[in-house]
């Protein structure tokens, strides 16, 4: 009688191989040289380099290339250690992929992850296209959920919005009226940019908090792991992190340093609705505007974990140390504070590999 056909189980699927996911799967790659650990990396972008594609081509990093690097490799930069250019980036996540031969597949866009009970396991799928694991790893990042706040005569405007996930660069806003919303440093990035070839204005809710001019963004980085390991501590009451150091968390990299020089970095308080031609301010007046980039954070993708039942009201899902509470097969990489430390940045990425991809090993090892 013959035997019934093998199905083929990965020990663990990473879905996602930006900044995250290359970082996961250096930390998998060098503990399959201590054990067998059958993983792949399932990728929906063309190319190498994840959400960094599709930023605008001006784009510097917050901090020097010598703290910029993911894992095993260290990112270099065209001029010295000065803050890599966006071309930088891209170079360096496509060497660093080929130089650690890490199995990646493109593009394949996972649509969903769901329970697989008669494997006991877990079933990704592209709509086409079937794998199963042990254990997923989900490190989709936030570029692809772009966030902008519901305003009033939103759907009445007629005029360019954007979001900074999609702005291309300065030259399609020549001799427009541009309003950049947001106090972060996106918004400051994009409106020193533009403000020195169009009629641009910031618009934000605050006073937007600048960093020193010789602080990078080491300090941000440092400020977030501090902050949760505060909040996981008995003694987090009354701790004094945020006191100490430097204020602010806009990095003044050169652009922004160059229109506050000019005397160009001002703000506008936020408008109180839009119109079909522009917007209406807090005092009343009515101003006509050609287009507004929205600067306004993002949510994490995760639509492809409905199946699981695991994303919480808020969008999120809960954690310990990376692993999913409520399927303990599942693990994120790469959203942000909420999962661990700065994870949405470069460096963050590889330390949250560092410390939770070990517990990952042991999980499917143990199975």
């Amino acid at each position: 009688m013959p035997s019934k056909p093998t199905t083929k189980i990965f020990d663990v699927i990473v879905i996602g191989g930006g900044q995250a996911g290359l970082a996961v799967g250096y930390y998998l790659k060098r503990a399959s040289r201590k054990q067998t650990l059958d993983f792949i990396i399932l990728d929906n972008q063309p190319d190498s380099g994840g959400a960094w594609q599709h930023f605008w081509p001006s784009l510097r990093l917050f901090s020097p290339a010598s703290v910029s690097s993911l894992p095993g490799r260290m990112m270099t930069s065209a001029k010295d250690d000065s803050s890599p250019y966006l071309d930088d980036v891209l170079s360096y996540f496509d060497n660093y992929e080929k130089h650690y031969k890490l199995p990646i597949y493109r593009p394949y866009d996972v649509q969903s992850v769901e329970r697989d009970e008669d494997n006991d396991c877990l079933r990704v799928s592209d709509g086409k296209f079937t794998w199963l694991a042990k254990a997923v790893v989900s490190a989709t990042g936030i570029w692809s959920s772009p966030y902008i706040p519901q305003i009033e005569g939103q759907q009445l405007f007629n005029d360019e919005q954007t979001h900074s996930a999609h702005y291309a660069g300065p030259q399609a806003y020549k001799g427009k009226r541009v309003l950049v919303v947001g106090g972060g440093n996106s918004g400051a990035q994009i409106f020193a940019e533009l403000v020195q070839v169009t009629d641009a204005s910031w618009v934000t809710r605050e006073e937007p908090q600048f960093l020193p001019d010789d602080v990078d963004g080491r300090v941000l980085f440092e400020r977030a792991s501090k902050r949760i390991r505060s909040s996981a501590s008995d003694e987090s009451e009354g701790d004094d992190t945020d006191q100490q150091g430097p204020k602010g968390n806009i990095v003044m990299m050169p652009a922004i340093k160059e229109a506050r020089d000019k005397g160009l970095l001002t703000t506008q308080p936020m408008f109180q609705r839009l119109t079909e031609q522009g917007v209406v301010w807090s005092d009343g007046t009515e101003e006509s505007v050609d287009a507004i980039i929205w600067c306004t954070g993002f949510n994490p993708e995760l639509e492809h974990l409905a199946p699981l039942g695991v994303i919480e009201e808020d969008g999120k899902v809960l954690t310990e140390q990376g692993q999913s509470v409520k399927e303990p097969r599942l693990w994120l990489f790469g959203y942000g504070d909420w999962v661990s430390p700065a994870s949405a940045t470069i460096i963050g990425a590889g330390r949250s590999a560092r410390e939770n991809v070990p517990a990952l090993v042991e999980f499917v090892q143990g199975l």
